[in-house]
């Protein structure tokens, strides 16, 4: 019995170590939930990154850029959903041609919204290929065409030539005194278009137009026209186009000894001129559609973030694109979507501030709402503001 008591006792300790040394273990810890997936977000943008107009094209790239980065920055998300922000950039090359074929290859890559193109005579054809594809555009176009096509997908990111030109017809009569005018445009939408709402404006308030010429965008001699203008006695010569063009023609004016003042819009406005026409400069007159920097109401902050990304100052359109590109952003997130159907029309409503206005809102056209003209003038080899102006 001591025996059979001692096995049973043995047994039942074993048992007892056996449970002991089978610990109460606490449940395995769930596997971590995986991170939710990040939605790239495609945005497409094209302007002029080589040739003679690269110089608008990469300063607004950069605006486009600075507010991407910016927005990825805070971790943006698209009705829950973590995106990034992704852009897809093409050069276009000033060309209306490769404008389309740009705007084409850009909807085969799945863009979902549009930044650009610069040029009227790109965004035009361009914007078709857009709405046909149902993906908003925000363009730099300033020509009254890009917006009359009634298509719902297309938006401006500066005032249109209509007001520029209206401006600028009145300040060349009513300011300037000038009752013989003389007209070059370079036969682009936008040069073109510009030059005739300013003939308009100029001819409502009551002057002549005692020559209208054309040249092209690629030309930089242009003595004969110039020769021909010098026998009418202009007051005041206006052009329509870009500062390739510019720069040689004041040039060639103040060579040929005409006494008239140099007038052109926001494509002149700038460094570049004022380094291609050199001393000629002095006393041509520019608009731009918009507001001087240092009057936008974020312009101070604008200003010092972007010489700090990019080391180099803001010229002329940068603002603009950044504004366009966090106004495309803003109405993705309003809509809880990034498909641009579901958000096209928040973005027809917006109402929001930005870099160059307080005010960013579109009319039924995809018009800005709230419009500003500045007109400048080169004083000492530097652009002065003279006047600003808004609807």
């Amino acid at each position: 019995m001591n025996a059979l008591f001692q096995c049973s006792a043995l047994a039942v300790s074993l048992a007892l170590l056996g449970g002991c040394s089978q610990k109460d273990e606490a449940p395995a810890a769930a596997a971590p939930a995986a991170a939710p997936e990040v939605k790239v977000v495609k945005l497409g943008f094209a302007a002029p990154l080589t040739g003679p107009q690269a110089h608008y094209g990469k300063e607004m790239q950069n605006g486009v850029i600075l507010a991407i980065e910016e927005a990825n920055a805070g971790q943006p998300q698209i009705g829950g959903q973590p995106v990034r922000f992704e852009l897809v950039s093409e050069d276009d090359q000033a060309d209306p041609k490769q404008g389309t074929a740009v705007a084409q290859k850009l909807v085969d890559a799945k863009i979902v919204g549009m930044l650009g193109h610069f040029n009227s005579g790109t965004s035009i054809p361009a914007s078709r290929i857009y709405s046909e594809a149902g993906i908003p555009e925000i363009a730099m176009a300033t020509s009254p065409a890009y917006t009359g096509n009634g298509y719902k997908t297309t938006f401006r990111a500066m005032t249109n030539d209509v007001q520029q030109g209206s401006v600028m017809g009145r300040f060349a009569v009513e300011t300037l005194k000038a009752h013989r005018i003389a007209i070059i445009d370079d036969r682009t939408a936008y040069g073109q278009g510009l030059a005739d709402e300013f003939e308009k404006s100029a001819k409502a308030a009551g002057a002549d137009i005692v020559k209208r010429e054309f040249t092209s965008d690629k030309g930089t001699d242009f003595m004969a026209i110039l020769t021909s203008i010098k026998s009418a006695k202009p007051d005041v010569v206006f052009f329509g186009g870009a500062d390739a063009q510019a720069g040689p023609m004041a040039r060639q004016i103040k060579q040929l000894g005409i006494k008239a003042a140099l007038m052109g819009g926001e494509m002149i406005k700038s460094p570049n001129f004022l380094s291609l026409a050199g001393t000629a400069a002095d006393g041509t007159i520019a608009s731009l559609a918009g507001l001087p920097l240092a009057q936008m109401p974020g312009g101070k902050d604008y200003e010092t973030k972007y010489k700090a990304r990019f080391n180099e100052d803001v010229q002329i359109y940068s603002p603009y694109a950044y504004d366009a590109t966090m106004v495309l952003i803003a109405a993705m997130k309003a809509a809880g979507s990034s498909e641009p159907a579901k958000y096209l029309p928040a973005l027809a409503k917006t109402q929001m501030a930005g870099v160059t206005s307080g005010t960013i809102g579109y009319d039924e056209k995809g018009d800005l709402k709230d419009g500003a003209i500045t007109v400048y003038k080169v004083e000492g080899g530097e652009w002065k503001v003279l006047e600003a102006s808004s609807k």
